[in-house]
């Protein structure tokens, strides 16, 4: 029910873009993206489903930033 997720995002106005596109896309209850962390992390909490981190590893691939799960 959570992905967590290893980014490139590191400005605000990033951040909010992924937040909102996320959000947008896939049912879920939140998302939130440290930038300050160096992995730069995002999280994914879903609303009782699994995260499809496939779909969410390919949306911001789309939006051009990197995302891999994090191990």
């Amino acid at each position: 029910m959570i992905g967590i997720f290893k980014t490139n995002i590191t400005t605000d106005l990033d951040k909010l873009k992924v937040i909102s596109a996320i959000h947008q896309e896939f049912p879920i209850h939140a998302c939130t993206v440290d930038i300050e962390d160096c992995d730069k992390v995002l999280r994914v909490v879903g609303q009782g489903t699994p995260v499809n981190e496939a779909a969410i590893i390919f949306l911001l691939q789309r939006m051009g930033y990197q995302c891999d799960i994090l191990e």
